[in-house]
C-alpha cells in the first residue's frame, strides 16, 4: 500500500485559503465568504510576510487565528511618505477628492496614495499604505495546498487548470 503524503504550506506551493481579516475593534477589513477562495504562490511575495510566516505548515482543513503587529504587515507609518503636490501634477479634468485612493507611476513601479486635503494650489497625498501602523488579525481556513507547476515557479503568478494566470 502506498503511502499518501499530504502536502502542507510551505515554500513554493500554491495555497487556497479561506479568509476574514479584522482589526483588533472586530471591524472586517476583508473577507473571502461569499467568493472564490484567495490563492496564492508561497515565498514569492504575493502576501504580507507575517500572513505566510503564520501559514507555514499549515494543512486542508485547518484554521488559524492569529494577529499581525504593523512590523509584520503593512509596516509603521511613515510621516515622510505625508506629501504636497501641487495641484497642477494632477489632470486638469480630474475630480479629486479627500479621502480618494489614486494611482500612480513612479520610478520604482506603480504606487498608491490617498488625497488627505486640498487647499488652494496643494494637494496633501499620503503615500503610506492604508493599513501601515495598523494591528490586523486573521481567521484563516486551508482549503487546497499543492505543489507549485515550474511555470508557476517560473514566473511567480499562481496559474489556474487552463494555465492562465488566476
Amino acid at each position: 500500500m502506498a503511502d499518501y503524503m499530504t502536502v502542507k504550506i510551505e515554500q513554493d506551493t500554491v495555497a487556497s485559503v479561506h479568509y476574514t481579516g479584522t482589526f483588533p475593534d472586530g471591524e472586517v477589513f476583508d473577507s473571502s465568504e461569499g467568493r472564490e477562495p484567495l490563492t496564492y504562490l508561497v515565498g514569492h511575495g504575493q502576501m504580507i510576510p507575517g500572513f505566510e510566516q503564520e501559514m507555514l505548515g499549515a494543512d486542508v482543513g485547518e484554521t488559524r487565528d492569529f494577529t499581525l503587529t504593523p512590523d509584520r504587515a503593512y509596516g509603521e507609518r511613515d510621516e515622510g511618505a505625508v506629501q504636497q503636490i501641487p495641484i497642477d501634477q494632477f489632470p486638469e479634468d480630474m475630480e479629486i477628492e479627500e479621502g480618494m485612493l489614486l494611482g500612480a507611476q513612479s520610478h520604482q513601479g506603480p504606487i498608491q496614495f490617498t488625497i488627505v486635503s486640498i487647499d488652494g494650489d496643494s494637494v496633501t497625498a499620503d503615500f503610506n499604505h492604508q493599513m501601515a501602523g495598523r494591528t490586523l488579525r486573521f481567521s484563516v481556513e486551508v482549503v487546497g495546498v499543492r505543489k507549485a507547476s515550474s511555470l508557476e515557479l517560473a514566473d511567480g503568478m499562481v496559474r489556474g487548470p487552463n494555465g492562465n494566470h488566476q
